[in-house]
């Protein structure tokens, strides 16, 4: 075969096809079957209505379960928020050690919790930002405390 024959094959593939029986015929007879088969099917596996007492149990146990979750994610919720918001309370913003040693840690410390809070304001449900936060105020206490124990 050479290509003047392959491309005038190409050529002919372009034309229409016209199907040699009824496909429609045969699709609509399909899906009237599947259709007689699926209301069968549905008159076989019908179950018999619920009691009112087991609609009833149903119904408590649910609530129930709602509740329970709730009241777990409240609970979550105290947990992660907790420390951060003391150690918030009680740090305060500007200090500087006198020991230059000490006072580029508290340089770094004091900027990092600045970028924590400029954080946590863009995401403030996040546990992460708040776990951060709590640690580096939590090192900044520490700080303080070596400063006042060195004297």
């Amino acid at each position: 075969m050479n290509e003047f024959e392959w491309r005038r094959q190409m050529r002919n593939l372009r034309q229409p096809l016209v199907p040699q029986r009824n496909l429609w015929a045969t699709i609509d007879d399909a899906l009237e079957g599947s259709a007689r088969q699926t209301v069968a099917e549905a008159r076989r596996n019908t179950s018999p209505p619920m009691s009112g007492r087991r609609r009833h149990w149903l119904a408590a146990t649910g609530v129930a379960a709602s509740l329970l979750l709730a009241a777990g994610i409240g609970w979550q919720a105290l947990q992660l928020s907790g420390p951060a918001t003391i150690a918030t309370s009680t740090t305060a913003h500007d200090w500087k050690p006198a020991d230059p040693r000490l006072a580029g840690a508290a340089i770094e410390l004091g900027a990092a919790r600045m970028e924590l809070q400029l954080a946590i304001q863009q995401a403030p449900d996040s546990p992460s930002l708040r776990r951060l936060l709590g640690r580096t105020e939590l090192q900044q206490t520490q700080l303080r405390h070596r400063v006042n124990q060195a004297g």
